[in-house]
């Protein structure tokens, strides 16, 4: 592979690394700030403040339980894709572990492919089923979107992850390399600590 090649789909999955992970943040944030929102409203619309009691009850906050499971919705898809990146999904590997070493990365690789497998065809009936949901006129119950949007989440989020089952099992077959998440490990963290000492 040339160097540019190889520069270029480093800088895609860098971009796309990122990409998924400000789209979670960014899901989790908004949601948190929705209910805090729907919460407030809820408890300050009782109190008994002349003006402000009036005026809140005219607000309709009916809409952010449903914006909040949608958005909740959408941030567990692209998360489990984001746990198959960084090895951060519970696998029982006690039986694996036993085996010698040439049937334990055979296993290992069987089940990173049937997580692909699995995975992708998630995807693409689940894009079929968004195709066919595309051409009637459903709409969520409050917010009134078409349902289809809703929807996009299950092969947007099944297709990403197949890729990322490919990509770790790519790494494992190439190297023996398998992510694993460290619980005590801040991404960026050591790097701003070594820019401090410097």
């Amino acid at each position: 592979m040339s160097d540019f090649a190889e520069k270029t789909i480093k800088t895609f999955m860098k971009i796309l690394d990122h990409l998924e992970e400000w789209l979670i943040a960014a899901l989790m944030a908004s949601a948190t700030i929705v209910v805090f929102v729907a919460v407030l409203h809820r408890y300050t619309s009782g109190l008994p403040i002349p003006g402000v009691q009036d005026w809140l009850l005219t607000l309709n906050t009916s809409w952010a339980q449903e914006l909040t499971i949608y958005m909740f919705v959408w941030m567990a898809k692209f998360g489990a894709a984001y746990g198959v990146r960084t090895g951060i999904h519970v696998g029982v590997d006690v039986l694996v572990n036993r085996l010698d070493e040439r049937r334990k990365r055979g296993f290992i690789l069987f089940g990173l492919l049937a997580g692909a497998l699995f995975t992708g065809i998630v995807a693409i009936l689940g894009a079929d089923f968004v195709y066919e949901l595309s051409d009637t006129s459903s709409t969520s119950e409050v917010l009134e979107l078409p349902i289809w949007i809703v929807y996009l989440a299950i092969p947007a989020g099944s297709a990403l992850m197949c890729f990322r089952f490919l990509q770790v099992a790519w790494r494992f077959a190439a190297g023996g390399e398998l992510p694993v998440h460290d619980p005590a490990h801040v991404e960026g963290l050591a790097d701003e600590v070594t820019e401090g000492r410097s």
